[in-house]
């Protein structure tokens, strides 16, 4: 039998593939014994690659699961994800989103003393950052030391206010209401004592 390719040769193996006679320069020994013809050892050896990249991307694939499990998280990591998120949320409303108290009007007409105490504790401050010095007048306290409403104002004509030399200063309603007791407010406290001040 001749070799398909050169037929003046003659044919020393059969292709394990396709069964075409063979000379020894057309033969490729796949394995020992087992020989291809020159098409069939290159569709065999593309065939191998090609499982061969199949068999990497299956690896891959397997490979990329595995990581996937071991990322998988547990309870403790919702845990601390969940609790991070809801710190994060207190402390966001606490600094941008908390809204302040609507501040209600004080009726100073009807509640003098809460005036009275209130620009005491500005006078207070005022000596705090004016070396323990006093104002002159009340008025000298608006609005950095006093901080009132333009309307509100007109209250402070109800109070008595004086620079004392012995206590530092004298303050206290003019006229206190009848029967209630008479409050007088210096650096060195509060004193007390009876009203027969007008009728309320």
């Amino acid at each position: 039998m001749q070799c398909k390719h050169h037929p003046d040769r003659q044919a020393e193996h059969f292709c394990a593939s396709c069964g075409i006679p063979l000379c020894g320069d057309c033969a490729e020994e796949e394995k020992p014994g087992n020989y291809l013809c020159f098409q069939c050892a290159m569709l065999h050896s593309v065939s191998e690659v090609g499982t061969t990249l199949k068999d990497k991307r299956e690896k891959s694939a397997k490979k990329k699961e595995k990581e996937k499990e071991k990322k998988k998280w547990g309870a403790f990591q919702y845990f601390l994800v969940v609790s991070g998120v809801l710190i994060l949320a207190m402390w966001g409303y606490v600094f941008f989103g908390a809204k302040e108290v609507p501040a209600s009007r004080i009726d100073f007409k009807n509640q003098p003393r809460i005036l009275l105490f209130m620009v005491d504790g500005a006078i207070k401050r005022f000596a705090y950052y004016k070396e323990n010095t006093y104002p002159e007048r009340i008025t000298d306290l608006i609005p950095k030391y006093l901080n009132m409403a333009k309307v509100d104002l007109t209250h402070l004509g109800n109070l008595s206010y004086q620079r004392d030399p012995v206590v530092g200063y004298r303050l206290s309603l003019k006229n206190p209401r009848k029967g209630q007791m008479s409050i007088s407010i210096s650096a060195q406290g509060i004193e007390y004592g009876s009203s027969e001040g007008e009728g309320g």
